[in-house]
């Protein structure tokens, strides 16, 4: 573990994830249509966890990360069943890369993306709690054609703030404007009006860290703090110079102060990845990156700052040593008292819990079965503690797939049975939530 010197006044916990430019992409797959949606709820059975070994200090690990256990734990339902329904829904109108949320009063706010994968458009509805329908889409970017899709991990990301408000985020397309510096690429962020029933003109938030290429964050808290995230070279060489900047706000989004640097220690960032940022109920801010030291260590690293504390933890959570670029992504959730995050290293998917207390992350898990790709998770946590672990399989370049989902318990023993729907769209993945009854939706 290393600590350093913060960079605001509110303290904040994250996790970033980073992909490294000018690499070779690991999932350059052949073009395929995607399948019609079929759920398949008892979908492979026996689907378990396996735990592995984290370095706990920081330390450099060996490329291969060894196992707690010689076998996964098995899934055959020891833990119990599973308290909250599983739901799976359709984004509205074929939409691709869904962000979900939901509130307190049981309303799902969803972000989608339509239209050209190069320039296309976000849009935004909500479904409240009995209707078996979601409101008419409004557009959330107000020039058209300045989000794009290609790549998976460029695109929206939503957050839930103070009152309600929802805060978007996403990576500016080649016709978007306000430009970046000497004419980038733009960190785009927008803020749904005081009414509720539209969103502000689009704001580049990118002032002087440009070099754009894998997606950014943003996160929220209701104390009125809202931080966008993204990895940049700013003029860089290579992805060895990039870093993991943060824009921060304390007035709910109305204003942002001068992006700076998440970091102080060169670890630079993996340029095609994308990271994601949480922030708890302590407003306490997560953020997840990958990595690009010396073009093959591509890490996952956990960087963590406690509300109100100057130094910021960092600790690597998923070693990798790959001279490749894998195009990943991760998640977050918080649940009664932990918070999870989840991650992909060597194609799988990884999840482990925060204690917010201590900010200490338990060893990592790994659902078992999986012989194929899997990536972009996604996560959700109901009020009895149960996770939902979401993501993509057999996705790649221009090629869709399908989505699984397997619950475990706050002990994290996989509990009932996974499940799989085919139907994942070219460039697109699944969102899970969890609402207040305690069961689940999986969008996608």
């Amino acid at each position: 573990m290393d600590c350093h010197s913060g960079f605001r006044p509110t303290a904040f916990v994250f996790l970033t994830i980073v992909g490294v430019f000018g690499c070779q992409k690991t999932d350059t797959i052949d073009a395929a249509s995607a399948k019609s949606v079929a759920v398949d709820a008892e979908a492979t059975q026996g689907t378990g966890a396996q735990r592995v070994a984290i370095p706990s200090d920081g330390a450099r690990a060996e490329s291969k990360i060894t196992k707690e256990s010689a076998s996964p734990v098995d899934a055959s339902g020891q833990a119990g069943s599973v308290r909250g329904r599983i739901k799976p829904i359709r984004t509205p109108d074929g939409g691709l890369q869904p962000q979900a949320v939901i509130d307190e009063s049981d309303v799902l706010h969803l972000v989608y993306y339509k239209g050209d994968p190069l320039r296309g458009d976000l849009y935004y509805v909500r479904r409240h709690s009995g209707s078996e329908s979601f409101t008419e889409p409004i557009r959330v970017n107000s020039q058209p054609g300045s989000a794009v899709a290609v790549g998976t991990i460029r695109g929206a990301q939503i957050a839930l703030g103070r009152n309600g408000r929802i805060h978007v985020t996403w990576n500016g397309s080649s016709k978007a404007e306000p430009y970046g510096p000497s004419n980038s690429a733009p960190m785009l962020y927008t803020r749904s009006n005081d009414a509720g029933d539209g969103f502000e003109p689009q704001r580049n938030l990118c002032q002087y860290a440009y070099g754009l290429d894998g997606g950014g964050s943003v996160a929220a808290d209701e104390q009125g703090n809202v931080y966008v995230t993204w990895h940049a070279g700013a003029g860089s060489r290579d992805e060895t110079g990039r870093r993991v900047w943060v824009a921060a706000s304390n007035d709910d989004g109305a204003t942002f102060a001068p992006e700076r640097a998440a970091y102080s220690e060169d670890t630079g960032a993996c340029g095609c990845c994308g990271m994601r940022a949480f922030a708890d109920r302590r407003g306490t801010l997560y953020l997840l990156y990958r990595a690009a030291g010396e073009l093959v260590h591509r890490d996952m690293i956990l960087l963590s700052q406690a509300e109100r504390e100057a130094s910021v933890r960092g600790e690597v959570v998923g070693p990798w040593e790959v001279n490749a670029c894998p195009m990943s992504s991760a998640a977050f959730a918080e649940g009664p008292s932990r918070v999870w995050a989840a991650w992909e290293t060597k194609q799988q998917i990884f999840f482990a819990s925060v204690d917010p207390s201590t900010l200490e992350i338990a060893p990592a898990l790994s659902p078992s079965g999986g012989n194929g790709t899997r990536k972009h998770p996604s996560l959700a946590v109901n009020r009895h503690g149960e996770v939902l672990v979401v993501w993509a399989e057999a996705t790649g370049w221009e090629k869709g797939g399908e989505v699984a989902w397997q619950v475990f318990t706050a002990e994290g023993l996989p509990v009932g049975s996974a499940g799989k729907a085919e139907g994942v769209h070219v460039w697109s993945f699944a969102s899970a939530v969890a609402d207040p009854s305690g069961d689940f939706w999986v969008v996608y």
